[in-house]
């Protein structure tokens, strides 16, 4: 038996309940990985409010760091002891330890330690898919990041600037823009004290961005639709502030706006994309061009404390959860 923070009904973090689960010995294609330290994403309140289906009861998170404590039959690559982090599409990582398809899981190279890898991983091969993939940021574009402070707009942040991009990021607080700042934006709009799209357009001289990435939803997404360029990227990657409405085509005639909702798991679909990805992710990690601003560490015991504290605004960068062993 194990502890592992488990979801009975849909709702508030005060669903979060931690409970004794039985996870067994690995199957052929498994392996068991005690968790040494476990990432909180937005897509977990998702799943527990209900906004992404699931069936009932389940433990929740997707991503963590630990080793390897055993291997299904005849599994080669992979071995005991073997330090490794997954960003799985299927949940499962609020527990001390859980079993897990062995293609899932990747190489964590030494120089990164636990924390970093749980905290990096999902946020660093988002940002890989949208500044590589999605939309491919070279120098001399402008970019709007909403965000700008979270997890992932974090590492935007640092990977656009670092492309040769001007980076504008929006943030709720001076706090929060202090660390935007830090981060690699060249503008930070406070979007809770002027309004967001009538500082883009001052900033780019009525030209527009050439990308937005909106982890938002609902309350951006027709400001971000207005801040971009003819022909520029509307990436709607999240949805923090609820769904956002149904955009008409006609919509994205006037600037032949790209539009797309991209997924992690289908841009990592095959095993080559995702060591491709986490390769990258983990090589600008240790040459110091991503920077992982783990801010707030919470026992595992209290995830709903640190769901409460996500929803509500008081964080900023990212968020680990350690087992309480």
């Amino acid at each position: 038996m194990v502890k592992a923070i488990r979801v009975h009904e849909l709702g508030g973090p005060e669903v979060l309940k931690w409970e004794d689960v039985e996870i067994g010995e690995p199957k052929e294609g498994e392996v068991r990985v005690k968790n040494k330290a476990i990432g909180v994403n937005f897509i977990d309140v998702y799943f527990r409010e209900g906004a992404y289906p699931a069936q009932l009861p389940f433990t929740l998170g997707m991503e963590a760091a630990g080793v390897v404590t055993g291997v299904g039959p005849g599994l080669t690559g992979t071995k005991i002891g073997d330090v490794v982090a997954y960003a799985a599409d299927s949940m499962g990582s609020y527990a001390e330890e859980q079993i897990l398809p062995a293609s899932v899981v990747v190489p964590v190279p030494p120089s990164i330690d636990y924390n970093t890898a749980a905290a990096v991983l999902s946020k660093g091969m988002t940002a890989h898919m949208l500044v590589r993939r999605c939309f491919k940021v070279e120098p001399g574009h402008t970019v709007l990041v909403h965000a700008a402070a979270g997890g992932v707009g974090s590492l935007l942040c640092q990977w656009a600037n670092a492309l040769g991009a001007t980076v504008i990021g929006t943030v709720s607080s001076e706090e929060k823009a202090a660390h935007a700042a830090e981060d690699g934006c060249h503008h930070v709009i406070i979007y809770t004290k002027e309004d967001f799209v009538t500082s883009v357009d001052k900033i780019t001289s009525g030209k527009g961005v050439n990308v937005v990435y909106d982890s938002v939803g609902k309350d951006t997404f027709q400001g971000s639709l207005a801040c971009l360029a003819s022909r520029g990227y509307m990436i709607s990657f999240g949805q923090s502030s609820g769904s956002p409405d149904p955009v008409p085509l006609s919509d994205l005639a006037l600037k032949s706006t790209f539009l797309t909702r991209p997924s992690l798991m289908v841009y990592n679909a095959t095993r080559d994309e995702l060591l491709a990805a986490a390769r990258e992710v983990f090589s600008n990690v240790a040459s110091g061009v991503l920077r992982v601003r783990i801010n707030h560490t919470y026992p595992l015991s209290e995830a709903a404390r640190a769901h409460a504290d996500l929803e509500g605004r008081k964080t900023s960068g990212s968020i680990v959860l350690i087992p309480d062993g």
